[in-house]
C-alpha cells in the first residue's frame, strides 16, 4: 500500500482527499491515517498533514485562496506593511469563516482562472489583486519587486484587460527599482521638475539616485552595516571628491519621515547642489 503521508508531502501538505485518490492512494488508507492522527481533515474533502504550512490549513480550512498583500509577501516580494491576511474567494462563495478577525476578503473576479484546488494565487493574480487594494506607491513597490525579480514580465502584464488603478500602477512600473524604498522615493518626487535617474553606475558603484547632474541621493536598508557601511562611506567620500553633492537616508526616514526626507531634498535644490560647477 503506498503511504499517504509521503504522497501528500509530495502534494505540499495540503490537498483535495481527491487530488490523493488520484495520486495512487486509496480512501480508506487516507481515513485510516486521519484516524490515527497522522492526517487531519481541515475541512470536507481536505487533507493536510500535522505540520504542513499553518497558511495553507487555515486556507483550506476556510476555502479561500491566499492573495494580494499576504501572498506578495510568501512570494519575497518587497511589501511595507501587512495589515492582517489578505484572502480571495468565489463570488458565489457563501458562509465564509475565517480564523483572523482582521482578514480582508477579495471577491472580484480574479484576472487568472484559479484550478480547482487551489489555496495560493499565481504572480497574475496576485499583482493585479494588490493594484486594487492598495495604496498606489505600496502598489507599485510590490510590482516593481516582482518584475526586479523576473516573477513576471511586464509585456505579460501588457496583455491584460487592465483598467483604473491597475493600469496606472502598470504604466508605472519598472524592472529597475532594487527595493521598494527606491519605488516610494521615485514615486513622491515625480513632481520635481528636475531629471531623477535610478540605479546607476558612478566610479564603479551603483548610486540609487541622482538628482539633476550632481545631487547623488543614497537609500539605506537593513543590510548598510558592518563593512557594507564601510564601503559606503568610502564610495561618498569618492562620489564628492568628484564633484558630487551625496545625501543618505534610511529606511525609516523614508518611510515615516518624509516630510524631511523631502524637506533636505528640496533644500540642496535651491542651493543649486543638483547643477553641474
Amino acid at each position: 500500500m503506498r503511504d499517504p503521508v509521503h504522497m501528500l508531502r509530495a502534494l505540499g501538505g495540503v490537498a483535495r482527499k481527491v487530488s490523493v485518490i488520484e495520486a495512487g492512494i486509496s480512501s480508506y488508507a487516507i481515513d485510516m491515517a486521519i484516524r490515527a492522527g497522522y492526517l487531519l481533515r481541515p475541512r470536507r474533502g481536505w487533507v493536510a498533514l500535522p505540520d504542513a504550512d499553518p497558511y495553507l490549513i487555515a486556507a483550506a480550512r476556510a476555502g479561500v485562496v491566499l492573495t494580494c498583500i499576504t501572498r506578495a509577501k510568501r512570494l519575497g516580494l518587497w511589501v511595507l506593511d501587512e495589515d492582517g491576511p489578505h484572502v480571495g474567494v468565489a463570488q458565489n462563495a457563501s458562509r465564509l469563516k475565517l480564523a483572523s478577525p482582521t482578514a480582508t476578503v477579495h471577491w472580484s473576479r480574479p484576472a487568472e482562472p484559479r484550478p480547482a484546488g487551489t489555496l495560493e494565487d499565481g504572480i497574475l493574480n496576485t499583482l493585479v489583486m494588490v493594484a486594487a487594494c492598495q495604496p498606489h506607491e505600496t502598489a507599485l513597490a510590490v510590482w516593481d519587486s516582482a518584475l526586479n525579480v523576473g516573477l513576471v514580465e511586464k509585456a505579460e502584464l501588457e496583455r491584460l484587460p487592465l483598467t483604473g488603478a491597475v493600469r496606472r500602477v502598470l504604466d508605472e512600473a519598472t524592472p529597475f527599482a532594487d527595493s521598494g524604498l527606491e519605488t516610494i522615493f521615485r514615486t513622491r518626487l515625480r513632481w520635481l521638475r528636475h531629471p531623477i535617474r535610478s540605479q546607476i553606475w558612478i566610479h564603479g558603484h551603483r548610486l540609487d539616485f541622482l538628482i539633476g547632474e550632481r545631487l547623488a541621493v543614497q537609500i539605506d536598508g537593513g543590510h548598510h552595516v558592518g563593512q557594507q557601511r564601510s564601503e559606503d562611506v568610502a564610495h561618498d567620500a569618492a562620489l564628492m571628491l568628484l564633484g558630487f553633492h551625496v545625501i543618505r537616508f534610511t529606511y525609516g526616514q523614508v518611510i515615516d519621515h518624509w516630510p524631511d526626507v523631502q524637506e533636505q531634498i528640496m533644500r540642496a535644490v535651491a542651493q543649486g547642489l543638483h547643477r553641474a560647477a
